[in-house]
C-alpha cells in the first residue's frame, strides 16, 4: 500500500495553495492518494482536476477548513 501524500496549504495566500498542491501532483508516484488541508473550498482545483480525469472527495473539518483526497486516474466517462 502506499502512503498518502500531504499537502498543508492552510493559510497561504494565493497562489501559494495552487502552486503546492501543483508541484504534488507531479511527484506524486502513479496511483499514490494525496491529501490536502486547505482553509477554504478550492473550487478552480476541482475544475483542473475535473479536465485532467482525476477523483477527488472534499470534506469540511470541524475547524472550518478542507480535507482534499485526491485519488486515481477517473474511470470512464
Amino acid at each position: 500500500m502506499t502512503a498518502d501524500m500531504v499537502v498543508d496549504a492552510r493559510w497561504l495566500a494565493p497562489p501559494g495553495p495552487m502552486e503546492r498542491v501543483l508541484h504534488a501532483l507531479e511527484a506524486r508516484r502513479r496511483g499514490q492518494p494525496l491529501r490536502l488541508l486547505i482553509h477554504r473550498e478550492p473550487y478552480p482545483l476541482y475544475e483542473l482536476l475535473r479536465a485532467r480525469g482525476i477523483e477527488w472527495q472534499s470534506r469540511r473539518l470541524a475547524d472550518g477548513c478542507y480535507e482534499i483526497l485526491i485519488g486515481g486516474e477517473a474511470r470512464g466517462a
